[in-house]
């Protein structure tokens, strides 16, 4: 893979473009010549974590106070997007372990911010969100794990689905009710590996990210101190939905990383395969298909940043990264499926990534919310306008 100055960012900053080039040294020197056969085999390596943790890329966003770079969102995406052109399961990976330090950052008390987020922003421990169960996935104020307060603890039962990383996190955000039915009655608590009651399910067997596993979580009669409550009882779906808010902008920043490398492999191909005398790129009818595909990385890459600026200043943009996420996940889609037709027969088979790219393309239009829920969120904002 290849990179080329068509893809730069007009609107970064230095300080952006060097978070950029670390990245991009990183990935293409540590993670590259294993990404095949760890995907193949579904090794997830905690030192990949942990040298990006070295880097300062683990914890961009956090404040400096707590172990982190003390940067934005804008140098997140930036950083975000060079690890997915690699690897979209370890940009997904730094994303999730990103939650709880943006959750305890924001909601959680100093006892707690310094208990936990120091360790989570420098990359020696991963995180992990739990939120979603078997019967709640997009409606996820319907959740039914509780959370019952007895003396100065909570007992909690229920079970997780589709949780990334669960079987590596050293700590997890965990969503349960404590009272009434509805967003009114969850509450957020912060649960530590090894907790006695606190199990793994089974693991899912995806269509692609197997770097990055997505567990089944069992909680049983597991006892969390009430100091581990996050902010106040009730508090829960307003924390959960803050951080899907920002987790959205991270998981487009991965498509627009996906993206670039399914454009640069087809590229790449349609650059050296001759048909008829001539590189199948002459042929409008390839050449075309890669100028949309560049096109519309460029139109999402505006949307990621849009929506990266707005958080960084302090303005409202959850519905921008309900859009840089619906836009970029789509677009990631139709490019990672053009890149596999331009390749064509080669294109549908595992010595070329693009097959791959497009099986984490269709992955990044579910998590962290379908396309579906965004378009609703979008809408939602037209009708109160």
């Amino acid at each position: 893979m290849s990179h080329s100055k068509i893809f730069d960012a007009t609107f970064e900053t230095e300080a952006q473009q060097e978070i950029r080039a670390l990245a991009r040294k990183y990935v293409r020197e540590k993670i590259l010549p294993i990404v095949e056969k760890d995907e193949e085999t579904s090794t997830f390596r905690r030192e990949i974590i942990q040298g990006l943790g070295e880097l300062g890329l683990t914890g961009i966003p956090t404040k400096e106070e707590l172990g982190g770079a003390g940067l934005g969102y804008q140098e997140y995406i930036a950083a975000i997007e060079e690890i997915a052109y690699v690897s979209s399961s370890y940009a997904i990976s730094v994303a999730v372990s990103g939650l709880p330090q943006i959750i305890l950052q924001n909601f959680a008390s100093d006892t707690q911010k310094k208990k936990y987020v120091p360790k989570l922003a420098s990359g020696l421990w991963v995180g992990a969100f739990a939120l979603s169960e078997p019967s709640s996935g997009s409606d996820a104020a319907s959740l039914r794990t509780t959370a019952v307060k007895q003396g100065d603890h909570y007992i909690i039962n229920g079970t997780k689905l589709w949780i990334t990383q669960a079987d590596t996190a050293d700590v997890m955000i965990l969503m349960a009710r404590t009272g009434v039915a509805g967003a009114k009655g969850v509450s957020s608590f912060i649960i530590e590996k090894g907790m006695p009651g606190l199990k793994m399910g089974k693991r899912e067997k995806k269509m692609a990210a197997h770097i990055d596993h997505t567990m089944e979580v069992l909680f049983e009669n597991v006892k969390v101190p009430a100091e581990n409550l996050i902010s106040n009882e009730g508090d829960g779906m307003k924390i959960a939905l803050s951080a899907l808010d920002s987790g959205r902008i991270t998981i487009a920043a991965n498509a627009l990383g996906l993206a670039r490398a399914s454009i640069d492999e087809a590229a790449k191909h349609a650059n050296l395969r001759e048909q008829f005398g001539k590189p199948i790129l002459e042929f409008q009818g390839v050449g075309f298909m890669l100028a949309d595909m560049l096109t519309q990385y460029h139109a999402a890459k505006l949307l990621v940043q849009r929506a990266a600026f707005l958080k960084d200043t302090g303005a409202d943009y959850s519905i921008a990264a309900a859009q840089a996420k619906l836009f970029a996940t789509d677009m990631a889609m139709q490019v990672s499926t053009d890149a596999v037709q331009v390749l064509g027969g080669s294109g549908y088979t595992q010595e070329f990534p693009v097959e791959r790219f497009m099986r984490e393309a269709k992955m990044l239009q579910i998590v962290e919310g379908t396309n579906q829920i965004q378009r609703l969120v979008i809408a939602r904002a037209l009708r109160a306008h």
